[in-house]
């Protein structure tokens, strides 16, 4: 029986949305985040405690035996063939010849071409969705696939379970994972974790206003600058991440 269903389709938790229901959800980190509350909101608040413990939980027993990985991010936005996208298909093989599983965040654009890389290889394909209001759903290359509540349990899931970030060309939510990981390399939250951006030209300019102001400025140390590995080159970005003991 073929599904005939029109309209947009989303994800709550295992829940499935469709048509006038789709339109009308509303995210789990929307409503965790909602100052202005309900009359009940301890009630809920301690609930949604318990799911929160339940989406760790989830994510611990799911990748506990996940061999060394690196997780891989940039936009979901890019077309098939932008230069991105092929770079991250190639990193995605390149990883897997290496003996790593890839981790993304499982949508289309940069993360579908790496999950794609690394499948094609051979290697172990992950992604990690998240609920949102215009989610896409997980790609056909994660081999592992967990969707997620909220976006922290996913951000630690990322962390844990990777020896290295490689950042390629994105929006937001890419900017929040590196930032993110260089706080955590930078206040040694994390250690010897290396951070590969690739994408020389979409990079050098936030590099150069980094190093011009807030640099400059004082705002960071020159060693935090170090903490970032800016190629074009996928070899390159692989040595560096083993160099690196990721």
């Amino acid at each position: 029986m073929t599904n005939s269903h029109k309209g947009p389709e989303r994800h709550r938790g295992p829940v499935t949305l469709r048509r006038e229901a789709a339109n009308q959800l509303v995210t789990a980190d929307q409503r965790l985040l909602d100052s202005r509350g309900r009359q009940d909101w301890r009630v809920g608040d301690a609930w949604r405690a318990l799911r929160i413990q339940a989406e760790f939980v989830e994510g611990f027993d799911t990748l506990s035996e996940l061999p060394s990985a690196v997780s891989v991010f940039g936009s979901a936005r890019s077309k098939p063939d932008s230069p991105e996208c092929v770079m991250a298909e190639e990193l995605g093989a390149a990883l897997a010849h290496a003996g790593y599983a890839v981790i993304t965040g499982g949508g289309p654009g940069v993360m579908e071409a790496a999950n794609k890389g690394c499948s094609e290889a051979g290697g172990l394909s992950v992604g990690l969705g998240i609920e949102l209001p215009f989610e896409q759903g997980l790609n056909e290359w994660c081999d592992i696939g967990i969707d997620f509540r909220y976006f922290f349990a996913r951000k630690v899931m990322f962390l844990k379970y990777a020896q290295a970030f490689v950042v390629l060309p994105g929006g937001l939510g890419t900017l929040d994972e590196l930032f993110e990981s260089l706080t955590l390399v930078q206040t040694h939250k994390v250690t010897e974790f290396p951070v590969v951006l690739m994408g020389v030209d979409y990079w050098t300019g936030l590099l150069d206003w980094m190093r011009a102001t807030m640099l400059a400025d004082g705002k960071v140390s020159p060693g935090d600058l170090d903490l970032i590995h800016l190629t074009d080159d996928v070899g390159d970005a692989v040595r560096h991440i083993l160099a690196a003991g990721g």
